[in-house]
């Protein structure tokens, strides 16, 4: 498992250093809908190199770019360096205190998704925390250079 230092990441080195170290990502909210932004999210990331693990509950027994879904993340059970969430504001901090709980040292917050306490909870956890942005979108800008 790759560890960072814990910062809201809102540095463009930063994040490329993060996207740089990570190579498995947990997707929180994940769905087998393609018309779904979660859906092509991790579809980028799996070309772009990463493993992208699927989390959702509602979509157990399917599989989502080759990999299964898993009910939450503590059911993930191997290292996961990044958590990318596609969920709503009132889920983060749960999702923070899980991610903290498996040991994942980076959680990041798709467009959209910021809760006000969500950097406190992040740093008291030692998470490096990425709110409000899109991850491939972010990738493009700074990994396709």
């Amino acid at each position: 498992m790759i560890r960072f230092a814990a910062q809201a990441a809102d540095d463009p080195a930063v994040l490329r250093d993060l996207l740089e170290r990570t190579r498995t990502i947990a997707v929180v909210g994940a769905s087998t809908d393609a018309w779904r932004p979660s859906f092509g999210v991790a579809g980028y990331l799996v070309r772009a190199g990463y493993r992208v693990l699927p989390v959702n509950p509602t979509a157990l027994g399917q599989n989502l770019h080759g990999e299964p879904f898993r009910a939450s993340l503590m059911d993930i059970g191997e290292p996961i360096d990044l958590v990318n969430v596609f969920r709503r504001p009132d889920f983060v901090l749960g999702i923070i205190d899980e991610a903290a709980a498996i040991g994942s040292p980076a959680v990041w917050l798709q467009l959209g998704v910021a809760h006000p306490l969500a950097p406190e909870r992040a740093a008291a956890a030692g998470i490096t925390l990425v709110m409000d942005r899109c991850i491939s979108i972010e990738h493009r800008r700074l990994m396709m250079r």
